[in-house]
């Protein structure tokens, strides 16, 4: 079991930047490490995941403004958001999924920090 321990969100003006930060308790068999996000009423959806070589993928709103990172020695991800407009206010959650060696794979969530953006 990996626990995932979310920081960096809070309330910020638009135009404004936020970096989250998101460790995991351990990093064995983790492979991607990501962030997803989550408006009320609305499904969640893809903000960037990076690899443990640092390869990267952007869902569509965050290309930009976004950048994912990563530091494997501390098992953490980070997520530098500038720019940022009142349509960005959501829970933001990281993301991090396992592969053993017996070919399963499991999927480990945060507990999800709030994002606000105030016009």
């Amino acid at each position: 079991q990996v626990e995932l321990v979310e920081s960096g969100g809070g309330l910020v003006q638009a135009g404004g930047s936020l970096r989250l930060s998101c460790a995991a308790s351990s990093s064995r068999s983790i492979f991607n490490m990501g962030w997803y996000r989550q408006a009320p009423g609305r499904q969640r959806e893809l903000v960037a995941t990076i690899t443990p070589s640092g390869r990267t993928n952007y869902g569509g709103s965050a290309k930009g403004r976004f950048t994912i990172s990563r530091d494997n020695a501390k098992n953490t991800v980070y997520l530098q958001k500038n720019s940022l407009k009142p349509e960005d206010t959501n829970v933001h959650y990281c993301n991090a999924v396992g592969v053993y060696l017996s070919g399963s794979v499991s999927n480990y969530w945060g507990q999800g920090t709030q994002v606000t953006v105030s016009s």
